[in-house]
């Protein structure tokens, strides 16, 4: 019996970790979108020149 439930905790706990990293994927690709989005229609400076694209 304890052989049978430590299967199924293995098998709870890695369809668990393959969830959270495929959730994790789909998050870093939206993220990316953003940043890309961001990247390509920032604002001019006061130069009429394009300012950086990071603030630090």
């Amino acid at each position: 019996m304890i052989p049978i439930i430590l299967v199924l905790l293995l098998a709870l706990v890695l369809f668990g970790a393959g969830f959270a990293l495929k959730a994790l994927w789909w998050i870093a690709i939206i993220v990316l979108v953003f940043w890309l989005l961001g990247f390509l229609f920032r604002s001019t400076g006061t130069g009429g020149g394009r300012g950086r694209w990071y603030r630090w």
